[in-house]
């Protein structure tokens, strides 16, 4: 192989990309002015600079060890986290091909005619013309709103505080429309945001505003963050900036920090409703139908389903919304609970199917066995019996047709049909159990959750637990997206009796409770807490939690993709172990990513731009390790390479790709890349239409280096290509085309 020039000649980080030299604040505020974080700190700034975390080794683990695995998954740790990952790859190719986003999606209105806001969930500016249409019926309610204006206007920074659904995010934005006028630009950050960084930060822009929305709080004392915020009040005022959070009485100090906080609530339904209707067109409706649905509004407990049914009157009409909130899926599935015929039997398969729904029938009505016999053993508990019991002799035989059962005693709910996605061999398909809309499943959850107690509950996590441990993927992927739904009305079940404990249990748990985090991060009600628990994980939890949360922190990276970057950089520094599987997601992040060329070439951006700061060997090494894995690895669907598929998606990821690149062809990485490279080229041989992204490809490679280290690189790619397993025609005039050597390839 011939000379090749080194990294020598790099002099840090090349800024020809522009946004390489904006200012990242989508994201915990510490980017500095060439896209790179600074330091190996834990993004919380929580571990001390001598713990043996903070050197790469693993500390003490609090959490407990590891149960004995159970039969399927035993090997050594790394044996059972590359098959955690597999699993977990399997499931991300799914999400993003839509196979399970239909129905675990279920947001929306309690009634089903709207849709939940996600504005200002995703960090970054935020589109004023979103803010205009959240805020079309906005009524301040007081004397909460009159309060926070008071508070933000002299101290320029403000907290609401209170319960999910009061319409605190609506506030935030209308707030600093009072204070800033309808033009200002407006920025979204991470709610896991440090107020000490943002305070340090020289990225406060004058005339801004900026909102952290389901603030997930600061570690420090109450003193300190009193501290911190005053800072940062300062801060702000010195800029002409204000700043609204939105929090829980649990991520802040409001003690402490009663100055800045003001409680919030939601308003009266009737009062928004009235209000609503004055800011309608000029309609006239019956008078004594419009005061059934005003009663039926009245019920309403979220300003956001008070709006959508004032919006459904408005374009839809007044019987359409009186037929919505009467005899809608709430409605139904109310009634349906509180029927006086319905038995525990019933009740049991609707709880079942709330978390394994889509399985065939055959399957399901094993699960629903198990779920009953959980039940029942639980009821021998609760009476002092055991299980080695005398069993009473059977009654007659009796064999019960339970599939006809469900179509009669669930009707409205369940149904059954025969799923064609599953398969592509249609005489093979069978028959799946669903609900009847994803709204229903949403709904069943939230009526066990507010009509039953542990009777029912507490059998349901024995069989939950039983079923993450031995059930397969598919199960096991439908009780993630059921448990993530029940965490809308049970959050604190959801993380301490299963969430927290699967996070530091078998494999298959652990890939469990990170699909959960994963559906729950595309709920704005929920986005803010799953970055909080995954993050929990990560910090000084050991080494498996930290491995779960590395693997959780992919789901999370479209909401809060700076944010998941920079805490699995953090995890890369630790134990190999852990290390590895942060490596793992950061490639699953592109990887996830391949469709959408804004969140690639971030990821790309990113990586590069740490390899470039980069200056002790160990941490070159870790930076060239995590960036050959995205660039060697393949597709999520193992088709092709994913650099070959990231390139037929986005010609416009060639520019960050290529600088990419270019690093690791001028590093000790420089024989895999170079294999690397040709790999992909031969993916592409076929596809003469990307003759002008594999040049761009080429070009952006070509800026990147001196011209010594491009024909040396002319050389030895045009070496390897002599190879047998490369020496396809098109393969060769592929790479000179991108090499500069060809000017078109007909």
């Amino acid at each position: 192989m011939p000379e090749h020039e080194g990294p020598a000649e790099s002099s840090g980080p090349r800024l020809s990309d522009p946004e390489d030299a904006r200012r990242v604040v989508t994201g915990s505020a510490t980017a500095n002015a060439d896209g790179a974080v600074a330091g190996e700190q834990s993004p919380r700034a929580t571990v001390p600079e001598e713990s043996p975390e903070a050197a790469g080794h693993e500390a003490s683990e609090d959490a407990p060890a590891l149960a004995p695995i159970p039969v399927g998954e035993s090997g050594s740790d790394q044996d059972q986290d590359e098959h955690g990952y597999g699993e977990f790859r399997k499931v991300i190719h799914q999400v993003v091909n839509n196979h399970f986003h239909d129905r675990v999606d279920a947001g929306g209105s309690v009634f089903g005619v709207g849709t939940a806001s996600r504005l200002g969930l995703t960090p970054g500016l935020v589109d004023l013309a979103e803010v205009d249409k959240a805020l079309e019926f906005y009524m301040p309610p007081q004397p909460h709103f009159s309060s926070a204006q008071e508070r933000l206007t002299s101290r320029n920074v403000v907290s609401l505080v209170g319960q999910d659904g009061t319409g605190r995010r609506a506030a935030a934005f209308a707030l600093l429309r009072e204070v800033l006028g309808g033009h200002a630009q407006i920025r979204s950050l991470s709610p896991a945001t440090s107020l000490a960084e943002l305070a340090d930060s020289s990225a406060v822009k004058p005339g801004h505003g900026y909102v952290i929305l389901d603030y997930v709080g600061d570690v420090q004392s109450a003193g300190v963050q009193e501290f911190e915020m005053r800072r940062l009040s300062s801060q702000l005022r010195k800029s002409g900036s204000f700043l609204v959070v939105t929090s829980s009485e649990q991520a802040i100090r409001l003690q402490s920090l009663k100055s800045f906080c003001v409680r919030w609530s939601a308003p009266d339904p009737s009062e928004l409703f009235n209000h609503c209707l004055k800011e309608s067109p000029d309609t006239t409706y019956d008078p004594e139908r419009l005061d059934e649905l005003r009663a039926l509004v009245s019920t309403l407990r979220r300003p956001d389903d008070v709006v959508a049914v004032a919006r459904t009157l408005a374009e839809r009409g007044l019987e359409h919304s009186l037929e919505s909130l009467r005899s809608g899926e709430r409605a139904r599935v109310h009634a349906w609970f509180r029927d006086p015929t319905r038995s525990a039997e019933d009740t049991l398969t609707v709880a079942a199917l709330a978390f394994a729904e889509g399985l065939p029938e055959r399957t399901f009505e094993k699960v629903l066995f198990g779920l009953t016999l959980a039940v029942r053993n639980w009821e021998h508990t609760m009476v002092g019996a055991t299980v080695e019991a005398a069993v009473p002799a059977l009654p007659e035989l009796r064999i019960e047709q339970s599939r006809s059962r469900w179509s009669v005693t669930t009707t409205g709910l369940i149904e059954a049909r025969r799923d064609y996605s599953t398969s592509d061999d249609q005489i093979r398909v069978e028959r799946c159990v669903f609900f009847v809309s994803p709204r229903i499943r949403e709904l069943v959850l939230e009526q066990l959750n507010e009509l039953y107690g542990l009777q029912l509950w507490q059998p349901l996590r024995q069989w939950l637990t039983h079923l993450s441990q031995n059930g397969d993927l598919q199960l096991r992927t439908e009780i993630a997206a059921g448990l993530a739904l029940l965490a809308r009305y049970a959050l604190a079940e959801v993380e301490e009796n299963h969430l927290d404990v699967w996070s530091a249990g078998y494999v298959s748990q652990r890939v469990t409770a990170a699909l959960t985090v994963q559906f729950m991060s595309a709920d704005p009600q929920l986005a803010s807490h799953a970055l909080n628990l995954a993050l929990q994980w990560a910090d000084k939890r050991g080494p498996v939690r930290a491995v779960t949360a590395a693997m959780a922190l992919v789901g999370l990276g479209r909401p809060y993709q700076f944010e998941s970057l920079n805490w699995l950089w953090y995890l890369s520094a630790r134990g190999e172990r852990v290390a590895w599987a942060a490596r793992s997601s950061l490639y699953l992040l592109l990887a996830a990513a391949e469709d959408d060329e804004r969140s690639a070439s971030l990821t790309l951006r990113y990586v590069r731009t740490r390899m470039e700061t980069a200056r002790e060997p160990r941490e070159q090494s870790r930076a060239a390790t995590a960036a050959m894995l995205m660039l060697s690895g393949p597709s999520l669907d193992g088709s092709s390479p994913l650099a070959a598929g990231l390139l037929r998606n986005s010609s416009p990821v060639a520019g960050p790709l290529g600088r990419l690149w270019a690093r690791l062809l001028l590093s000790n990485r420089r024989r895999a890349a170079l294999d690397a490279l040709c790999t992909t080229l031969s993916a592409l041989r076929d596809e003469p239409d990307l003759s002008h992204t594999v040049r761009s490809l080429g070009g952006s490679m070509q800026e990147a280096m001196t011209e010594r280290q491009w024909k040396a690189l002319r050389r030895d790619l045009l070496h390897l290509l002599s190879h047998p397993d490369y020496a396809e025609d098109e393969t060769q005039r592929l790479a000179r085309f991108m090499l500069g050597l060809l000017r078109d390839r007909s």
